[in-house]
């Protein structure tokens, strides 16, 4: 079993389609692709990873050729305005470079196009639930300085969805009444995906990673982690192959991070999100990112504060927390006026006080969450004995 780089070029015609409509079905490729038994395609532009079960291959899916058939039909069934289309695998690594590269320019200019707008400034936003099939109470909220978590759909390219497809993954959302601007809740945002989810999810806040953050499905580009050592966050994307400064990978990370939910701390993001005003403004945007690898950083490095730039540790400045902790203070990260000094622990003796055992009915428990650890542990109608309780008095902090 191996991995091969590969491309897939699709060339459609028909009188309503228009240039702002490229990204929008581009982005179909996903869904379309996820129709075929034993095919499974995850994230979107130039992060694409297609896996194809053995058990389909054995039973004849050996070939391109059926999936770009499947690509067409569905396409011109789904999307009436494609009255022509042809579909082109690349397979010649050269020929996926040099496409790469033409690719990664169209993308460019079209994440620029939407810089210059703002959330303020409109009277629509978008949603899409292209990825519910593998996070089913994921709801994307892209508004135009906050692009979908997987970096393929701005605010015009939601626009453009919705309405030669109203009925589709890609919908319009009222924002309604803006409860908080800084925090970026909507009570018409909050509506929707609550219906869109059914229920699982009732308050999204756009701009932060805690609290009720923007849910995350299984294609964004990249998560923003919490360090608690260091009261900062890190930054790490799908394109990164080592293992981040708490030792973690990114597939560890994603896992942590994916399938529709809400976690305070681990929050999924696009890379063009980094590049807006709005970039976690809650949690202090990027005086808050104390680490990232170098490639995501020199991507993103002309809308990084020119005076944090120095300050933010890659993988080729520190391997530790405690590397990272030492490079912080020695460069002036603002995140280091966060830290307070730790208080002096005094030992204090030990007391057991025993209460002899009552005798008492079980009694059982109404749905109680417990956090310890940074787990959540839900009790369900449990029952608890206790024989015995242990009183251990314990200074404040």
């Amino acid at each position: 079993k191996r991995s091969y780089p590969f491309g897939i070029y699709i060339e459609v015609a028909g009188e309503q389609i228009e240039e702002e409509l490229e990204g929008v079905i581009e982005r179909r490729i996903h869904e379309y692709c996820n129709y075929i038994e034993g095919l499974m395609h995850l994230n979107q532009r130039y992060d694409i990873w297609l896996r194809l079960s053995q058990k389909s291959f054995d039973k004849g899916l050996n070939s391109f050729q059926y999936i770009g058939k499947v690509l067409q039909r569905l396409y011109k069934s789904e999307m009436p305005i494609i009255e022509k289309i042809q579909v082109t695998f690349i397979t010649d690594p050269e020929k996926v470079k040099e496409k790469w590269r033409e690719a990664m320019a169209v993308y460019e200019a079209r994440d620029a196009r939407a810089r210059g707008l703002k959330d303020e400034e409109v009277d629509a936003f978008y949603g899409c639930t292209l990825c519910q099939s593998f996070a089913p109470t994921h709801v994307c909220v892209i508004t135009p300085q906050r692009y979908s978590n997987c970096g393929a759909i701005s605010w015009f390219d939601g626009r453009a969805s919705a309405r030669v497809d109203p009925k589709g993954p890609v919908f319009k959302i009222d924002p309604g009444e803006c409860l908080d601007p800084v925090k970026g809740e909507y009570s018409g945002v909050n509506q929707t995906v609550k219906e869109k989810s059914l229920g699982a999810i009732n308050r999204v806040y756009l701009y932060t990673a805690f609290g009720y953050p923007h849910t995350s499905c299984g294609c964004f580009e990249a998560t923003a982690f919490y360090i608690p050592e260091v009261d900062g966050l890190g930054i790490v994307h799908r394109g990164f192959k080592g293992t981040t400064v708490n030792g973690l990978p990114f597939s560890t990370m994603a896992d942590s991070t994916a399938g529709g939910r809400q976690v305070d701390g681990f929050h999924g993001l696009s890379i063009e999100y980094m590049r807006s005003p709005k970039f976690l403004q809650v949690d202090g945007g990027w005086s808050r990112v104390v680490w990232m690898p170098e490639g995501v950083k020199t991507r993103v490095q002309n809308f990084i504060p020119k005076e944090l730039v120095d300050k933010i540790a890659t993988e080729n400045d520190v391997k530790s927390i405690d590397e990272l902790k030492t490079f912080l203070e020695m460069k002036g990260h603002p995140v280091v006026e966060r830290w307070k000094a730790a208080p002096v622990e005094v030992p204090v003796e030990e007391k057991k006080v025993e209460v002899p055992a009552v005798p008492m009915a079980p009694t059982a428990l109404p749905v109680a969450p417990i956090a310890a650890g940074g787990f959540k542990i839900i009790l369900k109608n449990a029952k608890i004995h206790a024989k015995r309780v242990i009183i251990r008095s314990k200074e404040e902090k």
